[in-house]
């Protein structure tokens, strides 16, 4: 018997259209062609990792996160730290080998 695998994660946001555009465009994937401000889906690039759902909540993120990405960078950490800002993410630690960032609402991931 296999277990069970992670088909999606999903991010609960203010705005599901702007926070599916950062990452599609953030992992070299499509947001979905239906997404709207409301829900948005993302699919999974390249080796199958699971796909990515955002669906707009009332409330805001109101506390650092209890689970987060850990990006590779294809090249330098400092290169791919600069697309992502300039994809709308913000710089929250630089250490030697990884950076913490938070996408457009704030949400951290990190950068290795």
């Amino acid at each position: 018997m296999t277990g069970a695998y992670i088909k999606s994660v999903t991010f609960d946001c203010a705005d599901a259209l702007v926070l599916g555009r950062f990452w599609a465009a953030a992992l070299g994937s499509d947001l979905d062609e239906d997404s709207t401000p409301d829900k948005a889906f993302v699919e999974a690039a390249g080796w199958g990792g699971p796909n990515i759902w955002f669906a707009r909540v009332p409330e805001p993120k109101t506390a650092k996160n209890r689970m987060h990405f850990d990006l590779r960078a294809p090249g330098t950490v400092a290169a791919e730290v600069a697309r992502l800002e300039a994809l709308g993410a913000s710089v929250l630690r630089r250490g030697d080998d990884l950076t913490v960032m938070a996408d457009p609402e704030g949400n951290e991931f990190c950068v290795e």
